[in-house]
């Protein structure tokens, strides 16, 4: 009886509860639409806001990381923001989630960026009275190395970062290992969507809590094949890129690790807080908690991180 009930379908991770009245319940606005990028892709966007009558405290731009997206899990962080008085936005990658693309297939991450910055200065253009509010980015893990990214492009634009276990740099031991890494970067070449790259799932790695890695296992929108081989150079070639650059990160930033994370590697987060130029940074690596820190932990844990990120977000506003 248990397991068929683990299997039976959820319209959203809190339950049944239709969105509108949860997000009622919660004391907060929420809206989804497509945006067309510049280059023609069609993306789901998401926004999470204040009650009306409480103007927003800051704007938070935000980035999912591989294989996620936006309408499941991942949308418990910026609904807590939202009751706490900060406008949230965020859209599913290419590939991820309800929008366009081949599923997992992320050929280009500079393409992904330019989406994200469009979609980003729609949103300033559609609501000018956002214009002047403090504006931060927030990434997890693929979504915290595009943060950075963003920030090489318009170094000046944002207000600071919240990076969450980044992926400055694909962690060893979730690497393939050598010959077969060789093999695959050769066979790459010919036929780049190939899901075929050897790697463990990594909700397993992720997410400490049994019950909770039962509720992500049921996202509709979850990507379950193995990695595509052209998304695992394109991620290669990118942290590797992100990682020999960490001492030019020049913008106020909040870093989170936990140090069971075997997907990204908090050593490199602690290289980013020791090498980075910028004069406002803070580096918090949690003692046995592992990559999904937002939701993957037990509720107390999830609880600590969400306090350490609104004290640094309040600081700053």
């Amino acid at each position: 009886m248990e397991e068929e009930q683990n299997k039976s379908p959820l319209l959203h991770y809190w339950g049944n509860t239709p969105e509108e009245d949860y997000y009622t319940l919660q004391g907060i606005k929420s809206t989804k639409s497509f945006f067309t990028s510049p280059r023609g892709l069609t993306l789901f966007t998401r926004s999470w806001l204040p009650p009306t009558k409480t103007p927003p405290k800051g704007i938070i731009f935000m980035v999912h990381g591989y294989g996620n997206d936006t309408s499941w899990t991942f949308q418990a962080t910026p609904i807590h923001l939202a009751k706490k008085g900060f406008a949230c936005f965020a859209l599913d990658l290419e590939g991820h989630g309800q929008s366009q693309g081949l599923k997992a297939y992320v050929p280009n991450l500079d393409l992904v960026i330019d989406d994200c910055l469009s979609f980003f200065n729609f949103v300033l253009t559609q609501n000018p009275e956002f214009q002047d509010l403090p504006k931060f980015l927030f990434g997890e893990s693929m979504g915290g190395a595009i943060c950075l990214l963003i920030h090489f492009i318009r170094p000046k634009e944002f207000n600071g970062g919240i990076l969450i276990a980044p992926m400055c740099k694909i962690s060893d031991k979730v690497k393939p290992i050598w010959p077969v890494a060789q093999f695959l970067t050769l066979v790459a070449r010919f036929a780049p969507t190939l899901a075929v790259v050897p790697t463990t799932d990594l909700l397993e790695k992720s997410v400490k809590v049994p019950e909770k890695r039962i509720i992500g296992g049921r996202n509709p929108n979850r990507y379950v094949g193995k990695p595509r081989l052209g998304t695992v150079l394109e991620l290669l070639r990118v942290t590797d890129y992100v990682s020999s650059k960490l001492c030019d990160v020049n913008m106020p930033f909040l870093v989170l690790h936990g140090s069971a994370d075997v997907v990204t590697d908090p050593e490199v987060s602690r290289e980013l807080y020791k090498l980075a130029k910028s004069t406002d940074k803070t580096l918090k690596i949690y003692d046995g908690m592992m990559h999904s820190l937002l939701f993957g932990e037990t509720d107390e844990n999830v609880e600590i991180v969400r306090g350490d990120i609104l004290a640094w977000l309040n600081d700053r506003c």
